[in-house]
């Protein structure tokens, strides 16, 4: 399965990306402002690709969920290419009744086997989940 991205140069460091007819994503260097970066744009991706696999988990194990959020933080080399050397996730998962053990399964099948992000990334990555009740 191909996926075609096209980036489109706008000015100083500012780029557009979109993936076929989807929706622009503004790229731009982190001094500017202008968009998020590139590496920056990696860990989101990587969040995304976890997050609709443990969100997809949890519902098929029919819990009851109600908020999820994912805190993602990227340890970058100092030298070039300063490739993220060390990941870590934290998930949050709200809801009543949650057992840690089906939120962690859902987790480790995502880290493990679904994500397609963390598999093309050559980091080490640790991660955390903390159950919180639903406000």
């Amino acid at each position: 399965m191909a996926i075609q991205v096209q980036v489109k140069w706008i000015d100083e460091l500012q780029f557009v990306a979109r993936a076929g007819s989807g929706p622009a994503v503004v790229m731009d260097s982190s001094d500017s402002g202008g968009g998020a970066g590139p590496m920056e744009l990696l860990l989101m991706g990587t969040a995304g690709c976890t997050g609709m696999d443990v969100i997809s988990i949890l519902k098929k194990k029919r819990l009851n969920v109600a908020g999820f959020k994912i805190n993602i933080s990227g340890k970058r080399a100092g030298k070039y290419p300063k490739r993220y050397t060390d990941i870590h996730i934290a998930y949050v998962v709200y809801g009543m009744g949650l057992k840690p053990q089906g939120v962690k399964q859902a987790i480790d099948l995502s880290e493990k086997k679904y994500c397609g992000a963390m598999a093309s990334l050559n980091a080490r990555i640790t991660h955390s989940f903390k159950i919180e009740p639903a406000d």
